[in-house]
């Protein structure tokens, strides 16, 4: 049981996120994170990994205790300032792996056989006065991931069956059947298709720049579903207008929700707004593994995913 008036739910939640919370608990709400927060001696912060929970916020209740934060990622987070008070903190990890996966291979798919522009062929009249142009098949090429972590993994698989060669970079080798390059630039260098799924954490902070994409090449493609800080978007504008790659496919941005509009220009691009996890069934999974670890703290078990900085 989740103690009465013991959580702050800070941001908003989608409707059926919301459902499922008020189905569990009674959050107080806290709608804007900027504000100083209401009356009250809560022990536990319930927030999304797209609202940036901020350190004057958290500096302001001093009973927090713990933060859940209801998505994979963490870097919305004050951590230093969580780690120095010893409050610790939850994420949602391996229930959104097969939605990120899904998105991430019709990303990949629709950029290189270029769907959304064939669809606008057919639907504009322009396939009566002309074939549509030749696009690139996928099957032989060798596809890269930064990350083989658990979405790194998942995808990994599913890449499998599309006949193609799989390597990856990291901090360390896994105990994976593919080939590893420690460097990002000669995996790049080395691929046809490289895939984004890394953390964003400092060491990860602008990891793809010029000379990545240079390796990468005319002929290469990114997707990232990582996030926007992972590349540098300026040099990768640059890259994208010079057609010094042959396209990239970007769920996430520097700036959401309003991403450079540079890229909205680009006739080599296939933009999504952030929607890796953005199904039904996976935004309510993640709900619950996020009171879930609520519960767990609450009734002093073991947290089901603790992060660990």
């Amino acid at each position: 049981m989740i103690p009465v008036n013991s959580v702050l739910q800070v941001g908003h939640f989608p409707e059926i996120m919301q459902a499922e919370i008020d189905r569990r608990f009674s959050p107080t709400k806290h709608g804007d994170p900027s504000a100083p927060p209401p009356p009250g001696n809560f022990e536990a912060i319930l927030v999304r990994s797209n609202t940036k929970l901020p350190e004057a916020l958290v500096k302001q209740i001093p009973t927090i205790r713990l933060v859940s934060t209801c998505g994979v990622g963490y870097d919305n987070l004050p951590l230093e300032y969580l780690k120095s008070k010893g409050i610790k903190a939850t994420n949602t990890p391996g229930v959104l792996n097969d939605a990120v996966c899904e998105l991430a291979i019709g990303m990949m798919l629709s950029l290189m056989r270029r769907i959304p522009e064939s669809q606008e062929h057919v639907k504009s009249g322009a396939w009566s006065k002309g074939l549509f142009p030749l696009t690139t098949t996928l099957a032989g090429k060798k596809v890269g991931l930064v990350g083989m972590g658990r979405i790194g993994q998942d995808l990994a698989k599913r890449l499998e069956p599309f006949k193609v060669q799989i390597a990856y970079s990291g901090p360390n080798p896994k105990p994976v059947p593919y080939t590893y390059y420690p460097n990002v630039k000669d995996l790049a260098s080395a691929c046809d298709v490289v895939f984004l799924a890394c953390p964003a954490t400092p060491d990860t902070d602008n990891l793809v720049n010029v000379a990545v994409l240079e390796a990468l090449g005319p002929s290469g493609f990114l997707i990232n579903i990582a996030r926007g800080s992972v590349i540098n978007e300026s040099e990768l504008l640059y890259a994208l207008q010079h057609k010094k790659i042959a396209g990239a496919a970007l769920d996430v941005f520097n700036n959401e929700p309003n991403p450079n509009p540079e890229f909205l220009k680009l006739d080599n691009v296939l933009l999504t707004p952030h929607i890796g996890s953005a199904t039904s069934e996976t935004r309510v999974a993640m709900t619950k593994l996020a009171v879930d670890n609520l519960e767990a703290f609450f009734t002093q078990q073991p947290l089901l995913s603790e992060v660990h900085y």
